[in-house]
């Protein structure tokens, strides 16, 4: 499935499309955890008085990983037709685990903040960039399957955050918890240094003879990407905005604001909110698994699903579920009722993103996916950056908790709307 020398010796035994789509996961999954840590570590923060951190003021740093990703997606949608997207795996990756080890000694609020910030820069180039290059090396019927397959990771690395919060919270200080989200970089970084380049990447940048290598092993058919040393007008935005694609552009930014204020928001206030309405710590981190669990579940099979039925009912009907349990979770049904809601919740609150992606890499063509993608979670970071605002400024208005679930339910019912009106391509613009 790669070059020859792409995969070392020690795995070249193993078949080349597991190699790609392992690595992948396990950059994923840190992805995840690193996301998730902060909402599980948010009710010990606020009692830390040595950091002095208010309700205001933690809305404010879950903002700030938004406003890295922002930065970080606009540069992977800069830079990715200039130095491939598996560069931007290595530099992403090192990134975000150093703003995971800043947060670990953190003293105060900047230094914290400025963790979270250098944390959000890293995901930002990361994420859009390992969708389109998990989907750059997959058959097109096996893209979003491909996709969502990959993305469970970034689940389970989630769901693991709630679950070591549970076992070590409050008994162990909250900082180890950033400790454990750097050790394993240690692993991920090796692997993405065996990963073959993007076939795309090469045939754009002249590399033919590698761009075959890598089609033929991994089966794919040879790409129709002339070489070119234009990068893409407008930082890569000229091919998005103009003919047929500038509705689908438009559209799948409002799907991305609407997923990733969702995302961002949830994952901030979820174990706070569920205080608010009477649970404990404990069960509120147990709720938040179940959370991701589903995440996980929903995002491998409507993977499935979407490559059957196409992304876009997928995605529209992940979006109305997230909407349909808000309002459920909102009339504070019994305990056991709760986790069930949550376990199917995950599908809409972060599965509708991540399906989101598989649709916008499946939507766009292949010249102009990573920059498609990279713009697109761009763009949706603002939603990234109201989300945990959002929370906080429900939270602390003293308004009854069900309001806290109804403020996301208005998004998730939008980036339904958004997703259904995507209309199909009718222009290729390289």
């Amino acid at each position: 499935m790669t070059a020859p020398s792409a995969i070392g010796p020690a795995v070249r035994r193993v078949p080349a499309s597991t190699f790609i789509l392992l690595a992948a996961w396990v950059v994923a999954s840190l992805e995840g955890y690193d996301l998730a840590v902060y909402g599980v570590t948010v009710p010990a923060i606020l009692g830390d008085p040595s950091l002095g951190i208010d309700k205001a003021e933690a809305g404010t740093i879950g903002s700030l990983v938004g406003i890295g990703m922002l930065v970080g997606a606009a540069l992977a949608g800069a830079l990715v037709h200039r130095t491939g997207p598996r560069r931007l795996l290595l530099a992403g990756t090192t990134v975000f685990t150093v703003g995971m080890a800043v947060c670990a000694v953190a003293g105060g609020v900047p230094s914290f903040g400025a963790g979270r910030l250098v944390v959000g820069l890293g995901l930002g180039v990361v994420l859009p960039t390992i969708n389109a290059f998990v989907a750059d090396l997959s058959r097109p019927d096996r893209r979003s399957r491909n996709v969502a397959l990959i993305m469970s990771g970034y689940a389970a690395g989630a769901l693991l955050s709630p679950l070591l919060g549970t076992a070590l919270l409050p008994d162990v200080s909250y900082r180890w918890l950033y400790v454990i989200g750097v050790l394993p970089v240690f692993v991920a970084l090796p692997l993405v240094l065996r990963l073959p380049e993007s076939p795309f990447h090469l045939s754009r940048t002249g590399r033919t003879t590698e761009a075959r290598a890598v089609e033929e092993r991994l089966g794919l058919a040879p790409s129709d990407v002339a070489p070119t040393s234009d990068p893409g007008r407008w930082l890569g935005l000229g091919s998005l905005l103009t003919g047929g694609l500038a509705v689908s552009t438009v559209l799948f930014w409002a799907m991305s604001f609407c997923g990733l204020l969702l995302v961002f928001g949830i994952s901030t206030w979820l174990p706070s909110i569920m205080q608010a309405a009477g649970f404990s710590l404990g069960s509120a981190l147990l709720q938040t698994a179940a959370m991701w669990l589903g995440v996980g579940f929903g995002a491998i099979v409507g993977g499935r699903v979407a490559d059957a039925l196409g992304a876009k009912r997928v995605v529209v009907v992940a979006f109305l579920v997230g909407t349909l349990s808000l309002i459920a979770m909102s009339t504070r049904p019994p305990t056991p009722v709760m986790f069930v809601l949550m376990f199917i919740s995950g599908f809409g609150f972060i599965g509708s993103q991540i399906l989101g992606n598989a649709f916008i890499v499946t939507r766009y063509p292949d010249a102009v996916r990573g920059n498609g993608l990279a713009w697109a979670l761009s763009v949706g970071r603002f939603g990234a950056i109201v989300g945990p605002s959002l929370g906080a400024f429900v939270l602390a208005s003293g308004a009854g908790v069900e309001w806290a679930f109804y403020a996301f339910a208005g998004p998730a019912l939008l980036g339904a709307v958004a997703a259904g009106a995507v209309p199909r391509v009718r222009a290729v613009t390289a």
